[in-house]
């Protein structure tokens, strides 16, 4: 493999506050237990050379905080929110089978046919995040290692686009709290998933 390989670590926020629900773009913070998930995946990693995150407080407020105590650069995108769910958003899966168990159970099969009311359609997401992943491919080819502070619908989407997935099987991915996946991109560009839900922060919602 000629050239340098660029890393990109894809980062799952912890637990946030309010347990588990389908959050989307509700802008809660991390629990405390959310936050000691996040220390704990990034302790043993030392050398990154950059943060970005999205915008929403359960990524972002990780993000500078590392950023700041490493000296490192960081970048907020808002083409790494989490999937609008619109009227299911701060709803839990409980609440979701008791209420909505038909579509909720056909939403779960066929994301792209069954969206929550309301929700930002999934094409919608797969399109903005693929502009952002190209665009962090293209800024960051020099032999880099990123830190890519993301929601679990972002990096589902990522995998999908480097593995060539169909879309619809955004689910068949799971990404659990503050668990690290590995892409390296090299100098023609091509992907290789080198590891994928890795870490020590648990649980998922």
């Amino acid at each position: 493999m000629a050239g340098p390989v660029t890393r990109f670590d894809l980062l799952r926020h912890g637990e946030p506050h309010g347990g588990r629900m389908y959050r989307g773009q509700r802008d809660d913070p991390l629990s405390e237990s959310g936050w000691r998930q996040m220390r704990d995946s990034a302790a043993s990693q030392t050398n990154w050379t950059a943060v970005v995150s999205s915008p929403l407080r359960r990524c972002a407020d990780f993000a500078r905080e590392l950023a700041s105590q490493r000296n490192l650069p960081l970048l907020l995108d808002t083409r790494l929110q989490e999937m609008g769910l619109g009227a299911w958003e701060g709803r839990s899966p409980a609440e979701l089978a008791r209420d909505e168990p038909d579509r909720l159970r056909r939403y779960r099969r066929d994301p792209y046919s069954v969206p929550p009311p309301g929700a930002e359609p999934l094409a919608d997401f797969q399109t903005r995040v693929d502009a952002a992943w190209a665009d962090l491919c293209r800024d960051y080819r020099n032999g880099e290692h990123l830190l890519i502070v993301a929601h679990a619908g972002v990096i589902r989407a990522i995998i999908v686009r480097v593995l060539g997935m169909p879309p619809e099987h955004l689910f068949h991915l799971r990404i659990d709290y503050a668990h690290l996946t590995r892409i390296h991109i090299d100098a023609d560009g091509a992907a290789q998933l080198v590891f994928h839900n890795c870490g020590v922060g648990v649980g998922q919602g």
